[in-house]
């Protein structure tokens, strides 16, 4: 009887001792494994000089470990001017960013982009929306071609204009894309404006894969666009942040992190 108990006693340790062992493991896997996707994020920028970065230095600096976009009262723009990652064009990424704008601010993440070669550091293509007053934040706006692709809490479906409207332009309305199609709600557009802090720090997520681009603010799905329009969309391009033609304004971006996929 002593025996067998001691034989079952060894028996339950040994369970234990493997369930601890398999527990262990798969945590270890998991931990590895979420290590190893975090190092596939390259830093874009180091906090202290715009070293990579291609700007305008009348709208651009580094202060207090952000990248700062400002305009003053003797700094008027003409036109948007951007600041451009020299790294290269990006094709399928993950961009994660922290943002602080004011609340006269206009301004944007921009991707997949190409240059407007008659204005200096000027971009065209698509951009994740960011705005002082959280009215567009989170919208899929494409600078100087389709303009709107998405609104806040929008999941939509991009085609092409009529053969006979060569000009993207001419397929234009109340600065939206016709061919926009709302195939489903992500959640009411005002409510979602509320997760977004105002005066505060919040944080950008771009996924863009294909034909699928998603914007997150603050960890929430904004916008959700498929982008079927072969004459139009682009499969990769560059990158920077916008300083948008208005009042005075400031916007700072600081934790900049890319990984491609």
């Amino acid at each position: 009887m002593i025996r067998s108990i001691t034989f079952k006693i060894w028996g339950f340790l040994s369970l234990l001792m493997l369930v601890s062992w398999i527990s262990w493991t798969q945590s270890r896997d998991l931990s590895t494994k979420a290590s190893e996707k975090q190092e596939n994020f390259i830093r874009l920028f180091d906090g202290k000089s715009l070293t990579g970065w291609e700007f305008d230095p009348v709208y651009w600096s580094v202060k207090e470990g952000a990248i700062v976009g400002e305009i003053t009262a003797e700094t008027l723009l003409k036109n948007n001017t951007f600041i451009i990652w020299k790294g290269g064009e990006v094709g399928d990424f993950e961009l994660k960013v922290d943002y602080w704008i004011s609340e006269s601010g206009n301004s944007g993440v921009q991707y997949r982009s190409d240059r407007v070669k008659e204005v200096p550091f000027a971009l065209r293509g698509y951009q994740a929306d960011i705005d002082g007053g959280n009215r567009y934040t989170g919208q899929n706006y494409e600078e100087r071609k389709r303009t709107t692709l998405a609104y806040r809490g929008q999941k939509t479906r991009i085609i092409s204009q009529p053969d006979s409207i060569l000009d993207p332009r001419g397929f234009v309305e109340r600065n939206a894309w016709k061919g926009l199609n709302l195939t489903s709600e992500l959640g009411d557009r005002t409510e979602l404006g509320t997760l977004i802090k105002k005066g505060e720090w919040n944080t950008i997520h771009i996924v863009a894969k294909g034909q699928v681009l998603k914007h997150f603010v603050n960890g929430v799905l904004m916008s959700e666009v498929h982008d079927e329009d072969s004459k139009n969309r682009m499969s990769q391009g560059l990158m920077g942040f916008q300083v948008h033609v208005g009042p005075p304004m400031k916007v700072m971006f600081k934790n900049i992190e890319l990984k491609k996929l």
